[in-house]
């Protein structure tokens, strides 16, 4: 009996078998157990993601009075998220706006008056498609290119030389960055709605079978100043949202060049995500009080 028990003890302990975490492994219990433990990882990972978002957010909203510590640099960062992205919001707006009245006319032909392409281009570009077209525009452009731009000075210890000086880099690179953001989102959503609505005219009296005075009528029958409002006040949240994000997802990156590159990747998805969030939990609200 002893010799047989040491036999099966020396070849459990050989190269060629086995080891019990493997084994254990390969049963059902040890697959879920890895599968637990999978995803743990990553909600702890998103645990520790979101505490870090929250103290940069209270650290942002801290400093935020403090404007006149970086006011020059915001109406720098103002200037090139507004003025540099403007021809952008004017062409992707016209396109909204022409796109909206043509599928509108076509929806309503033979059925309803076609007024109210009027009041649907109206409806359209006020609550949804000025302010989220124009917020994911200013993602593509803006965003990926401030999450680069801190994932560099990141990756080459720019922040931390910030730091060891005695600056404060949330002063000195995310407030004027957000401050721009929601200055400059202001007027490029105006100008989308205006384009848009302007574009809609032009496409339903050339394509369509209208007149200016009907589609006029169909604008004023759903105009109110509580779309506009509405509109408005989306323009500074997403305008918040794209620089916060875009500089907390820069803040982050580590790994180098590539490190760099999956950066603004990150950012762009991360901004697009967000705005479409704030978007469906801002829909209600407008419903609410319009």
């Amino acid at each position: 009996m002893s010799t047989r028990t040491d036999v099966s003890d020396d070849a459990a302990s050989s190269p060629g078998m086995p080891a019990e975490p493997e084994a254990a492994r390969a049963t059902p219990g040890g697959w879920v157990t890895g599968w637990l433990q999978r995803v743990g990882r990553k909600v702890l990972l998103a645990v520790q993601h979101a505490g870090h978002f929250g103290i940069l957010l209270v650290a942002t909203l801290a400093v935020l009075p403090q404007i006149r510590r970086y006011w020059p640099a915001t109406v720098e960062h103002a200037k090139r998220i507004g003025v540099d992205g403007v021809v952008l919001v004017i062409v992707v707006g016209g396109l909204s706006g022409s796109l909206l009245a043509q599928q509108t006319g076509y929806q309503l032909s033979g059925a309803l008056p076609l007024s109210l392409v009027g009041s649907g281009v109206v409806a359209g570009m006020l609550t949804e498609l000025g302010p989220v077209l124009t917020a994911i525009v200013i993602a593509g452009r803006t965003g990926a290119g401030i999450g680069a731009e801190l994932g560099t000075m990141k990756v080459t210890d720019q922040i931390d030389a910030l730091v060891t000086l005695g600056r404060d880099p949330v002063v000195e690179l995310v407030a004027p960055r957000v401050v721009g953001g929601v200055i400059a989102m202001i007027p490029l959503v105006i100008i989308a709605n205006f384009v848009g609505i302007f574009a809609g005219w032009f496409t339903a009296v050339s394509l369509l079978p209208m007149t200016t005075a009907e589609y006029v009528q169909g604008a004023r029958s759903y105009y109110h100043s509580a779309a506009l409002i509405f509109s408005l006040v989306k323009a500074p949240i997403f305008g918040f949202t794209i620089t916060f994000v875009a500089c907390y997802v820069g803040l982050r990156a580590e790994g180098g060049a590539a490190g760099v590159g999956r950066t603004a990747t990150a950012a762009v998805v991360a901004i697009i995500v967000a705005i479409m969030v704030l978007d469906v939990i801002l829909a209600p609200v407008y419903n609410a009080v319009a």
